[in-house]
């Protein structure tokens, strides 16, 4: 991205000597042909030339049991992130102690991380067997956090999924290109400068995917009717809860309190997730290691393989909130694999791609350091 150059790993193989999907050629060594063959003219059959970086090469080596979903496992992991996002919101609701509420804002805003990220493996239907079960769960996990199942469901299932890091293509934190940057409007340049910079991935994910592609975005065709019932359901009930949580507030306290209380509840948790939301995808695909693709070079392997990084946090952390969602290259391979089963998917694919793979601790310096050279980016030098 510019203003850095980026150089590619020498690990990584030629695109000329990569055979494309259909190349099909005739054996160049055969000196002999049956009788048979010359007596009826048969075709020789063709073969397709052996591909090479296929995702479906690395999927052939994760274990079987990689992709079995556990019920307890499952149970256990959606009761955790219930009680870790029910207690700072009873306790919200019984405190007005100033030190006590910023506290119990971050563990609210990680509660209904939590949630989310079960959601998110439901909606991909990796959490449990029943397709119908999964759907209920992500629906359910995703109110907290007010995401309309059946449009992320498009959004990041199939399309971010489908396209990752395709220019074009995947909208999830598309760079701009210089080209692009020089003909913002100066307000469009602030705000592209605000939303890359340290403290602005909140503010890109609340405008771009929470609120672009998702509410105001309905699109035509099959897809339309299920995600029109699904925000007039989640409105309803966001609506309502609201309702309610004012109706308290006025009962308590009079018009401050009927203020307060929905923004003390709901609104600040709910922009204390969007941040953090927004800065996990972040740095899921972008980074100075990592590349975009114009069309024509982007490839399923390119994309999931090389376009994403495995990130290993402190271990409390992962398992209170975030269930395995930093392992992300097996989860990009093939998002069927459950969370519980993404750090063994993760060693499988690391030992026969070592070179491939990006696996390092997370640590905050590499962080800022993206947020300082990743603002533009030329697709044309890569």
């Amino acid at each position: 991205m510019i203003p850095h150059t980026r150089n590619l790993r020498s690990t990584r193989a030629d695109p000329a000597a990569v055979p494309s999907k259909g190349n099909w050629t005739l054996p160049t060594d055969r000196s002999v042909v049956s009788s048979w063959d010359a007596m009826t003219s048969a075709p020789s059959p063709v073969l397709p030339r052996p591909r090479t970086h296929s995702l479906n090469d690395v999927r052939d080596i994760i274990p079987a049991d990689c992709y079995e979903p556990s019920r307890p496992r499952a149970v256990a992991a959606l009761v955790q992130a219930v009680v870790l996002y029910v207690v700072p919101l009873v306790l919200l609701a019984t405190t007005d102690t100033w030190w006590a509420v910023p506290l119990l804002w971050v563990a609210a805003g990680l509660g209904i991380a939590g949630l989310f990220v079960l959601g998110h493996d439901a909606s991909h239907g990796a959490l449990l067997r029943s397709r119908r079960a999964n759907r209920i769960v992500a629906g359910t996990c995703m109110i907290p956090s007010a995401h309309v199942e059946a449009a992320w469901n498009l959004g990041h299932n199939r399309v971010h999924h489908g396209y990752t890091t395709r220019q074009g293509f995947d909208f999830v934190w598309h760079p701009a290109t210089p080209a692009e940057y020089a003909e913002m409007s100066r307000t469009e340049r602030l705000r592209h400068r605000l939303e890359w910079s340290f403290v602005g991935s909140g503010a890109y994910y609340l405008r771009v995917v929470w609120w672009e592609k998702m509410w105001r975005f309905t699109p035509s065709g099959k897809h339309r009717a299920s995600i029109r019932r699904d925000k007039y359901l989640l409105g309803a009930v966001i609506v309502l809860v609201l309702a309610l949580t004012v109706a308290v507030g006025a009962l308590q306290g009079g018009w401050v309190a009927a203020v307060w209380l929905p923004i003390k509840l709901f609104v600040v948790p709910f922009l204390l997730f969007i941040h953090i939301i927004g800065w996990t995808v972040y740095v899921h695909h972008v980074s100075p290691e990592i590349r975009w693709w114009p069309r024509r070079e982007w490839s399923q392997f390119k994309g999931q393989m090389e376009s994403t990084t495995i990130l290993r946090f402190p271990a409390v952390v992962n398992r209170l909130w975030f269930h395995n969602i930093f392992v992300h290259i097996p989860h990009h391979v093939d998002a069927r694999i459950p969370f519980h089963h993404l750090p063994a998917a993760a060693t499988a694919i690391e030992d026969s791609f070592p070179e491939t793979v990006i696996d390092t601790r997370f640590k905050p310096s590499d962080y800022f350091r993206a947020t300082k050279a990743c603002k533009l980016y030329d697709f044309d030098a890569g």
